[in-house]
């Protein structure tokens, strides 16, 4: 199911990023995978370190992802929403991620990316990957 909020224009365009970044993801395009991005972009990931800032750790966190992701990997998004305002927008959605080699257990990805428009285009400036853990009784 995807839901959206905010004015049609908004909603495609951040649409738009959305789809390119994923795209890029899926095709192991590590270019396409920054573009759409500001410089400056803050990301909270599943794998260490959890915090990259700028767009060189942020490049270099996805370098070291596709070898683990392989030929066979699997970067498939569900239940997305977007919600856009004029200049600020999010999404978030829940990702099945399966590399090349699966791990024993798969669980999926809390995705949220963050978004401004700067001098008229969208741009992603916030990720935040997680996933659920599982609390002991």
């Amino acid at each position: 199911m995807t839901t959206h909020t905010g004015s049609p224009q908004n909603l495609a365009e951040v649409r738009g990023v959305f789809d390119r970044w994923l795209k890029a993801v899926q095709t192991r395009n590590l270019d396409g995978v920054t573009d759409g991005h500001d410089d400056d972009i803050v990301m909270f990931d599943v794998a260490d370190p959890p915090q990259l800032n700028g767009i060189d750790e942020y490049r270099d966190i996805w370098e070291n992802f596709f070898p683990w992701f392989g030929a066979k990997g699997i970067f498939e998004p569900s239940e997305l929403t977007i919600t856009a305002g004029d200049d600020v927008a999010f999404s978030h959605c829940l990702v099945r991620c399966i590399g090349s080699t699966p791990s024993e257990v798969e669980k999926p990805i809390r995705l949220t990316l963050c978004y401004r428009k700067i001098d008229g285009e969208w741009l992603i400036v916030h990720e935040h990957h997680s996933v659920a853990w599982e609390l002991e009784d």
